[in-house]
């Protein structure tokens, strides 16, 4: 039964898969959706090459967690990735050409790290889920001959178990981000261009704004920040306004990290050989996803770093760098040793990366989201965050909006999704889920 939500007027920034994902679930709940506003500074036909982590070539598509949480929310989005009409294939351009699948399910293979107990525990999870007949254990040897033995010279060294997983796979990321946007302003949601600049604070109206590069106010009922590695930034000033201690400032909820990806154009043949790989996963230190259509296959490492700057006011961020195309020679010999170490043949002939992009997220110290209302009693219910993806969360496109609309409307998604997205107090630890890329260098360190 559709639920019909009163007639505030919400403004969402960002068009990442936080922000895309809502407008659409909100423009579901609500009869009318013309009350929804989504900003970015991307005009939607661009969007699959815009600046934010959400707009890739590709993303890794799967349930394998140590999280029994996550584990069950990747599910729900593998069947969401497969049965949403909109993502099975689309038409485009003037001659209406049809164009295929944006979820591709090639399965993954995943390797561990000696004495890493990762695998037990995605396997008892996937045991209890009732999931673990898509799992299989495989030995070094098997992996090696497998896929034509695409894998058959990756330096085994620092790996103790091996498994393949049939439930995983990769998506067309910009692209199917893109469909789910037009999904969304079809049904009637207003998109705007334009840049966010900062969030003001309206005393005399009991809530924010959204002032924009350009110099537009924005105001709504309710302001969703779904605006990634570019919070901290948005929010400076407003902290500063309503002299918010630095323990309390959004920085230490989430902040931005970046990683380098290499990028391969194949060649027609080449193309056909890697594309009869899965998704290659080795431990904590990075994967490849098989070639897009266009042959061009993608190779993250997981060395990160922040771009710590000090704001007017001394209070230290990180903020993305301008240039996302341009990578340092350091983090272009890294990512190089990288492959060399798990598809050395790439390398043949002294070939190189064809380009590189430095790729920025919002990362939390528990690789959990914010999805929260902000907790300042003078803002009232008036903000709200949906950020921190921590580099993991893009498969849950297609589902993730729902439960930011539950925050938005006052709901609750039971006890566990409610405490891992709160606003955390200082000093809360756990043991995250995507925990090597928890940034321990500075981008300077790489110049």
């Amino acid at each position: 039964m559709v639920q019909t939500q009163s007639q505030e007027k919400i403004l969402i920034i960002g068009a990442g898969i936080f922000g895309v994902s809502t407008a659409y679930h909100l423009a579901q709940r609500t009869s009318n959706p013309t009350t929804i506003t989504l900003l970015d500074r991307a005009r939607p036909s661009t969007l699959e090459t815009a600046a934010g982590a959400s707009s890739d070539i590709n993303k890794i598509i799967r349930a394998d967690y140590s999280s029994p949480m996550y584990m069950e929310l990747g599910f729900e989005a593998i069947e969401a990735w497969k049965t949403l009409p909109f993502f099975k294939s689309t038409s485009q351009g003037e001659e209406e050409e049809e164009v295929g699948n944006v979820y591709h399910q090639s399965g993954w293979i995943a390797m561990d790290e000696k004495g890493s107990d990762v695998p037990i525990r995605i396997r008892e999870n996937f045991r209890k889920g009732g999931y673990d007949g898509v799992i299989v254990d495989m030995d070094q040897n098997e992996v090696k001959s497998a896929w034509d033995g695409i894998l058959a010279k990756t330096d085994y060294t620092p790996f103790g178990s091996y498994y393949y997983n049939q439930s995983a796979g990769w998506a067309d990321a910009g692209r199917a981000l893109g469909i789910m946007l037009n999904e969304a302003i079809s049904m009637g949601v207003r998109y705007k261009v334009g840049e966010a600049k900062r969030v003001v604070y309206e005393d005399g109206r009991g809530g924010v704004a959204v002032e924009t590069e350009d110099g537009n106010i924005l105001r709504a009922d309710k302001v969703l920040l779904a605006t990634g590695a570019w919070t901290s930034k948005v929010m400076a000033e407003l902290e500063d306004e309503l002299d918010i201690q630095e323990i309390d400032r959004v920085e230490n909820q989430v902040f931005a990290a970046g990683v380098c990806v290499a990028h391969f154009q194949l060649t027609e043949e080449e193309r056909e050989v890697y594309g009869k790989m899965p998704v290659f996963v080795y431990g904590g230190q990075g994967e490849v996803i098989p070639p897009t259509s266009s042959g061009i296959l993608k190779f993250t490492s997981t060395t990160s770093f922040k771009n710590t700057v000090r704001t007017a006011t001394g209070h230290e961020i990180s903020v993305p760098v301008d240039d996302q195309l341009n990578a340092p020679q350091k983090l272009q010999a890294d990512s190089i040793a990288a492959v060399r170490a798990r598809l050395p043949q790439l390398l043949d002939g002294d070939r190189k990366p064809d380009y590189y992009r430095l790729c920025w997220d919002s990362i939390s110290a528990s690789q959990h989201p914010l999805i929260s209302r902000h907790p300042d009693p003078r803002l009232g219910a008036s903000l709200y965050f949906a950020v921190g993806g921590s580099f993991h969360f893009y498969k849950f496109l297609p589902t993730i909006g729902k439960y930011v609309v539950n925050v938005l409307e006052g709901v609750g998604n039971g006890e566990g999704k409610d405490q891992a997205w709160s606003w955390k107090s200082t000093g809360e630890v756990e043991r995250g889920v995507h925990e090597s890329l928890i940034p321990k260098r500075e981008y300077r360190d790489f110049l």
